[in-house]
């Protein structure tokens, strides 16, 4: 261990400074502040005016973004106008204005939102199951990094006489089989789907993240059948026995982790595109969190007096592995059916799905200043 974590530590040293080499010549722009402040608007505004009643035509509601250079959100994007959905109705009374008497109150943004900016807000809402439903997903892979190893060291290791294989090497399966399989999903899988759904991706990303949470379940399964047989043999299984469980799961992430980045990627606009694919690391952190804990909770439940839980004596022979891995699996299918419900109710904003404008000409630039004054304000 000592020689890998020196390894690890040299690689990171050798990263560093390429990062410091690299940023004396690269070009960043300033930010524009914390996305937060945007958020907090539209929630301050809505509470302070959830007296108020929402119009029944949404024309009635604040629509214009009043551009401010100083302006510390970096979220809003100028240059997209987002359509006025029903859904969170509740946030659109931050966009309700005060009359005082024949004229409109001047009110700061914490009063005050744009339509475009609560409907901003609405997207980071509704993608907040989807992400949710993920975090099962990297509890299994938290499973596959710890326990899965754990599996490797009490099993038959040898490759050859005088070679063992590390079982800690075994993790690295998925990753090899991404490299080989994505270019494979790309040039095989996603022309001929194409055909039949008529999609540019094949399946949609939404799909493509249901596909790979259907799939992660079976990796637990294989897990479970193959620690049942460990633990009743009488013989040292091969270590190759657990490499199924490792190349389903590689499937499954095929699937759900770069589904989920694209999902995030194509449902949002400009400025919140790095926000919402940052969130899938979130997803990576709550999944091993809620791995330690589950753990902790199974250990408790299934314990009595004559002894500790299923992993309770960090003995995999005492221990009852696979039942904990039964246990992941039905989580993961009653995840997966909780995903569908999601996936159904979720709904895009019809702005993120429209056709990106060409590219803007001086020309064209005159000829929209010509039919619209207010863009050029």
């Amino acid at each position: 261990m000592d020689v890998g974590f020196g390894v690890s530590a040299a690689a990171m040293a050798v990263g560093l400074v390429f990062l410091i080499s690299g940023s004396l010549i690269y070009i960043n722009s300033p930010p524009r502040g914390s996305i937060f402040t945007p958020i907090a608007q539209v929630f301050v505004a809505a509470i302070s005016k959830r007296k108020q009643i929402c119009p029944s035509n949404s024309e009635m509601l604040h629509h214009i973004d009043i551009i401010n250079p100083q302006h510390p959100s970096g979220m809003i994007s100028n240059n997209v106008t987002l359509i006025h959905t029903e859904k969170f109705r509740f946030l659109d009374k931050a966009c309700i204005k005060i009359q005082n008497g024949n004229h409109e109150m001047r009110e700061s943004p914490w009063r005050l939102c744009s339509v475009s900016q609560v409907e901003q807000v609405k997207i980071l809402l509704s993608v907040v199951p989807i992400f949710a439903c993920t975090i099962i997903f990297n509890t299994i892979l938290a499973q596959l990094q710890t326990f899965s190893v754990q599996q490797g060291y009490s099993m038959n290791t040898h490759l050859t006489r005088n070679f063992h294989i590390p079982p800690a090497s075994l993790q690295s399966i998925p990753y090899m089989m991404l490299i080989f399989v994505v270019p494979l999903y790309e040039t095989a899988f996603v022309p001929l789907a194409r055909r039949i759904t008529r999609n540019d991706s094949g399946i949609s990303p939404l799909q493509r993240i249901g596909t790979g949470l259907f799939i992660a379940t079976f990796s637990m399964v294989s897990a479970a059948i193959v620690e049942h047989k460990r633990r009743n043999s009488a013989k040292a299984l091969s270590i190759f026995w657990i490499a199924p469980q490792f190349l389903i799961f590689g499937l499954s992430e095929m699937f759900t982790a770069v589904g989920l980045i694209e999902f995030f990627y194509k449902q949002s606009i400009q400025g919140m595109q790095s926000f919402l694919t940052a969130m899938t690391y979130c997803s990576y952190s709550f999944g091993f969190y809620l791995s330690s804990l589950l753990v902790s909770l199974v250990n408790k439940v299934t314990s009595d007096s004559s002894g500790g839980g299923w992993l309770s004596d960090n003995d995999l022979n005492k221990d009852r592995l696979d039942l904990f891995y039964w246990l992941l699996a039905a989580l993961s299918l009653v995840n997966f059916f909780n995903y569908l419900f999601w996936s159904r109710w979720y709904s895009c904003n019809p702005s993120v799905l429209r056709t990106p404008p060409p590219r803007e000409t001086p020309e064209l630039v005159h000829d929209l200043e010509k039919q619209n004054p207010i863009t050029s304000l």
